[in-house]
């Protein structure tokens, strides 16, 4: 394959390209340009008028006249330069203060910056500064965090990893928010996920028996299945359950998640709101049939989100049910065409259309 070259035979596009790279690169034109002026005038009328004018000494003039000239004219020679020094301060750390702090840290691993600044008279930041340089060359003990196998039972290193989680903006507020919630019943544990809908409050929840990534994902899945709308958005916390699965469904079904921070429940303030009318509501009257049978828990919780989702006032939504919200908002042909799509309500002493009377959990 032959290249060819759309400027042969122009003169000076060499020149034009170059000077070009060269404007380019510079950290201050403009400065460099005033520079130049500066030495123009310097020529014409000499030190004494330059020097008056621009306050520029006769040595900083023949300093520009050089650098000028080693560039053979050209503007980058007055570029501005860094002023750091060549040689910079370090800091030093006597061998006997090195000593003292390295051995209080491996027997007291967690004493911060402000007590070791206490105990070897320094200031607080000193020993910050302290602390930093000798992490850096490696010499501070490292502390692993551990926990119990529980199937050899023995000692093992916890491995941390990090990974790049998607913050929520503050100001934005959309989409659902899915949590937990556990019940210790009579030595049995349950496991209650829970979804609410942050602008229509709609809401839907199951119980199960574990709270693997599978069932987290299986929630999902039923919950896509039940919702009168289409889920985009969903944050949850960082907890096990919401990871592995769940998290391959979400990339699979284009769902964008977020993740609050450690220890940060009010980041999810409106599922904690919803959890806690579901419990005073309806789990602490249904503790025994949580315990015994979550099947039967699961079709008389289904019945509470009928009423919850269909009939109950929200002061949010200026005294309308989550489901009376989203209808009010369609025009009456696509809300007859929305009506029909869903099956008639089982509950039939209430007569409400709703696709989650379909619906039943298979818990895990």
């Amino acid at each position: 394959m032959r290249q060819f070259n759309k400027f042969r035979g122009t003169k000076g596009w060499l020149w034009l390209y170059e000077r070009q790279l060269r404007l380019a690169s510079m950290n201050n034109k403009p400065a460099a340009e005033k520079r130049l002026r500066i030495l123009i005038f310097w020529e014409k009328h000499g030190d004494g008028a330059a020097g008056e004018a621009f306050d520029v000494s006769r040595r900083t003039l023949y300093r520009w006249q050089e650098a000028l000239r080693k560039e053979a004219g050209k503007l980058n020679g007055l570029d501005k330069k860094s002023t750091a020094p060549h040689r910079r301060r370090t800091r030093r750390i006597t061998p006997e203060l090195e000593t003292k702090i390295v051995e209080l840290r491996r027997q007291h691993y967690r004493l911060g910056k402000k007590k070791i600044a206490s105990l070897c008279q320094l200031s607080e930041s000193k020993a910050g500064r302290i602390l930093s340089d000798i992490k850096k060359r490696g010499l501070l003990p490292r502390f692993a965090h551990v926990r119990v196998d529980g199937r050899t039972g023995r000692m093992r290193e916890k491995i941390r990893t990090k990974r790049l989680k998607l913050r929520r903006p503050k100001v934005y507020k959309q989409g659902l928010e899915i949590d937990t919630v556990v019940r210790f019943i009579g030595g049995s544990k349950r496991y209650i996920y829970t979804a609410i809908d942050i602008n229509r409050r709609f809401a839907f929840g199951g119980a199960y028996s574990n709270h693997s990534s599978e069932s987290a994902t299986d929630f999902l899945t039923k919950m896509i299945r039940v919702l009168p709308f289409r889920i985009r958005e969903v944050q949850t916390d960082n907890g096990s359950e919401f990871a592995h699965l769940f998290d391959d469904a979400c990339s699979r079904l284009n769902i964008i998640r977020y993740h609050s921070y450690p220890r940060c429940p009010k980041m999810n303030g409106t599922v904690e709101r919803f959890n806690r009318t579901l419990s005073e509501d309806f789990i602490q009257h249904h503790l025994p049939l949580l315990r015994d049978d979550i099947s039967a828990f699961n079709e008389a919780m289904i019945d509470w989100l009928l009423w919850y989702n269909t009939e109950r006032p929200h002061e949010s939504l200026g005294m309308l049910s989550p489901l009376q919200y989203i209808v009010r908002d369609l025009t009456a042909r696509e809300c007859q065409m929305y009506w029909t799509r869903t099956a008639t309500c089982i509950y039939s002493n209430r007569g409400v259309p709703c696709r989650c009377i379909n619906f039943r959990f298979n818990p895990q």
